[in-house]
Formats: C-alpha cells, sequence, structure tokens
C-alpha cells in the first residue's frame, strides 16, 4: 500500500538521512587484541561462545548469542533516544550504541556462570591467578588432573568462575564505529 507523502515531510527525512551518513557499528574482540602469546582474543572468545574439543575440550558458554538475545530488543529504542540527542548525527549516535552493547558484552561474560568448570580448571584457577590458560603448561594440567584424581580440593566462588581467569578476554570488549 502506497500512502503520500508530503513534500516537507519527505524533506526532513531526506534531511535526517543526510545527517545520519550511513556508517555502522562493530562490537566485540577487534583484531588487534592479542593474549601474551599472540593468540587472538577473538579466537579465545569463539572458543568460548561455541565449546572446543581437542585433549582438553571445552563445553560452549554463549555469553555473546546470551547478551544478544537479551538486550537487542531494546537497541532500536536507544537508537531512537541517541538520534534526537544528537540531532541525528551519524557516527554520535552508534558511538553512543557501541559504548552500550560494549558493557552489555561485558556484563554478559560476568553473568556467565555454566556449565561449571571442570575440577582441574578451577584447580589451576587457585594455582596460578590472574595469569589465564595462557601462562599454564601441560605439564600443570596434568599434574592438576592427577590432583583433583587423588582428591585434593577443588576451589569454589571467585575461583572457579568461567571466562575471567586473566581478564583479558573480558577488557578487549571494544567498539568501532566505522562509515
Amino acid at each position: 500500500m502506497n500512502i503520500p507523502v508530503s513534500d516537507s515531510v519527505n524533506n526532513k527525512l531526506l534531511e535526517i538521512a543526510k545527517k545520519f551518513g550511513g556508517g555502522h557499528v562493530r562490537v566485540g574482540f577487534l583484531e588487534d587484541k592479542k593474549y601474551p602469546d599472540g593468540t587472538p582474543v577473538a579466537q579465545v572468545a569463539f572458543w568460548n561462545e561455541f565449546g572446543h574439543g581437542g585433549p582438553f575440550p571445552a563445553p560452549p558458554r554463549p555469553f555473546f548469542r546470551t547478551m544478544v538475545e537479551k538486550y537487542s530488543k531494546q537497541w532500536p529504542g536507544d537508537m531512537e533516544v541517541f538520534a534526537k540527542i544528537h540531532d541525528y548525527d551519524g557516527p554520535a549516535i552508534l558511538a553512543e550504541m557501541g559504548v552500550i552493547i560494549a558493557e552489555q558484552l561485558r556484563v554478559s561474560i560476568l553473568d556467565m556462570n555454566a556449565p561449571a568448570l571442570s575440577p582441574t580448571t578451577a584447580l589451576l584457577h587457585s594455582r596460578f591467578p590472574g595469569i589465564g590458560e595462557f601462562g599454564v603448561t601441560i605439564e600443570d594440567v596434568l599434574q592438576a588432573q592427577r590432583d583433583v584424581a587423588a582428591g585434593v580440593a577443588v576451589p569454589s566462588g571467585t575461583v572457579a568462575k568461567p571466562l575471567v581467569w586473566s581478564e583479558t578476554m573480558l577488557k578487549a570488549v571494544e567498539y568501532e564505529v566505522t562509515k
């Protein structure tokens, strides 16, 4: 169905579109962020999001998809508010959205508690606080597995929190506005 639009309304819409200027915002783990050994943070985030196999497998912990599902319905309303605040200045609107979505992603990482860490990983977290998986050797992992099998007490609480061992991934969340 075609609804006639007056010239003044059409002109206003064209003015708004011109002010907005196009562009988009990327939020997540940008290409330049790496762990100390050179592994891209985006790769580790992918492994955390979808899980991985191998000799030391990890289950999926869908922090990113959970964030999108939880918050994306409010993004159009947020953009509308910022459009009015910034007089339809596209880059300013997208930057505001980047700040909000990046914070929502960080909150989702912090809120993700399931599935729980394996007893071996929880023990490694307590033995190597703050250094993350890239500071732990295969020998460290094998020793932790032997210790768990021998009944060594496995820590709980914040030391057993998934996704924030070294906080590298958490601190790497960024946004970028591009045309």
